[in-house]
């Protein structure tokens, strides 16, 4: 699996019902704790406006988008961090993806349960925090106890990043919140805290239209902020993935929502993940591919084929406001608006990409 985001939260707030929306999934859904046992994993697909732009002017037979991973996990309990709930086993699949994304439930109904007996979202958080820092403390003072006992001086590094770790869970700190040095970095990477990893808030808002209104994810944008802290109804949005593209948006629109909804989650699951978008287009196909930033060019070009990072050549780079001037390739060399990189060079988000190789063009 590559780089992947995981949905948190506790029991019954709407998980799996994003899951299916985000992904087109069919993962089950109902009205008690632990309807999800073993995580379900989708795929989704990254809406993608330069895709648009560049199959309007290069034509091809087929468009392909980028994807995310998204693993739904099953919902924590308080206690999840000594094994209530079979914490260990949920925890331990939180420490293997990249990202939260950290659903709450904002509405109330009585048909559907609310472990804490009302919707409180802050409150929910507060509680898969502690969980969460809980199970770090006690990681990192294990961590800890084995560097203490090393005489190298590597250990002695190791030992002060740790400490830093150590003394911000004591506050109520998330690992994330902590700087350190590369070399730190490094060191404490291996131990996968999970509240090192980012997070984005989702605000499952019910199915009334008033979200914009509702003073539960009006609280969540007051703490975290509203770029942190998507307005989603899952229950709307698992129905409208079934429709027609273009029937979704008027759907949507009716019961006061808006349609980018879906969109902002997984843009946001993209951009709490460092990915970019580079672009390929050959034998009539045009493909967006996913990539941490930073990737350089041989990296890249063993994402598509093997054979191509074995064999690398060099990269022939466009960019999309040249291609808008000269829709053609052979008019873009002749006017030496094709740039040659080599296999250290990184690929930047946009790039539109064709890779030769021993081998093959």
């Amino acid at each position: 699996m590559g780089l992947a985001a995981g949905i948190v939260g506790l029991p019954n707030v709407g998980k799996s019902t994003i899951l299916n929306a985000l992904c087109r999934a069919k993962a089950e859904t109902a009205n008690y704790p632990f309807c999800t046992i073993e995580k379900n994993i989708g795929t989704a697909s990254v809406p993608d406006k330069i895709l648009l732009e560049l199959q309007d002017l290069l034509k091809p037979q087929e468009a392909i988008p980028a994807t995310v991973e998204i693993v739904d996990i099953a919902g924590l309990v308080p206690g999840a961090s000594q094994g209530a709930g079979l914490g260990n086993r949920f925890l331990s699949e939180i420490r293997e993806v990249d990202a939260m994304l950290h659903v709450v439930r904002c509405f109330e109904d009585e048909n559907v349960s609310h472990i804490q007996g009302e919707a409180n979202p802050l409150a929910d958080i507060d509680l898969i925090n502690t969980e969460l820092a809980l199970s770090d403390l006690e990681r990192v003072q294990k961590a800890l106890e084995r560097c203490q006992r090393a005489f190298s001086p590597q250990g002695k590094k190791a030992t002060q990043a740790l400490e830093k770790i150590d003394a911000a869970l004591a506050q109520g700190e998330a690992v994330r919140t902590v700087s350190f040095t590369p070399e730190e970095a490094e060191l404490v990477q291996v131990h996968s805290y999970l509240t090192a990893k980012p997070v984005l808030y989702v605000a499952n808002v019910g199915d009334d239209g008033s979200y914009l209104e509702n003073p539960l994810y009006q609280d969540l944008c007051h703490r975290f902020g509203a770029e942190d802290v998507v307005p989603i109804s899952a229950k709307l949005e698992e129905e409208c993935a079934q429709l027609a593209p273009e029937d979704r948006g008027e759907f949507l629109a009716e019961l006061g929502f808006s349609q980018d909804s879906l969109t902002r989650l997984i843009e946001g699951t993209f951009r709490l993940l460092g990915l970019i978008r580079f672009y390929t287009f050959a034998n009539n196909k045009l493909r967006a591919w996913e990539l941490p930033q930073g990737t350089a060019a041989i990296t890249a070009a063993g994402k598509i084929h093997t054979d191509m990072q074995q064999g690398f050549i060099r990269a022939e780079i466009i960019r999309l406001e040249d291609l808008k001037k000269h829709p053609s390739l052979p008019e873009l060399r002749r006017q030496g608006l094709v740039r040659i990189e080599g296999k250290d060079y990184q690929i930047q988000d946009q790039d539109l990409v064709h890779f030769l190789f021993s081998g093959g063009r």
